[in-house]
């Protein structure tokens, strides 16, 4: 199972099994592509509308990326902590839904 540490007292950190790491880390990868792809559009004066759907793209993709990363938090962190009788974790868990759907 995932385990959390307190760094500080102000931050936790979670170490991820492998898989997990590299599915994350190889979602970002193709996201910071998308991004870098962007850029040189822009640089090479790329019509407005290709630009958008290639920023549609990459902002689908960081929603997917988001989605993971919940569902994964969900069933180790959210769930590891109800069992220690942590009730502050829901509520951590809803300010962070909050604040993803602003």
């Amino acid at each position: 199972m995932a385990e959390e540490k307190e760094l500080c007292n102000c931050h936790k950190t979670k170490e991820r099994p492998e898989k997990e790491y590299k599915d994350l880390i190889n979602r970002l990868n193709r996201i910071e592509g998308q991004i870098r792809g962007i850029k040189g559009m822009v640089e090479k004066d790329a019509y407005c509308p290709d630009i958008l759907i290639q920023v549609a793209a990459a902002n689908a993709a960081l929603n997917s990326f988001n989605k993971v990363l919940l569902a994964n938090h969900i069933k180790t962190c959210v769930t590891e902590d109800i069992r220690q009788g942590k009730e502050g974790t829901v509520d951590e868990l809803l300010a962070t839904l909050q604040k993803l759907m602003k």
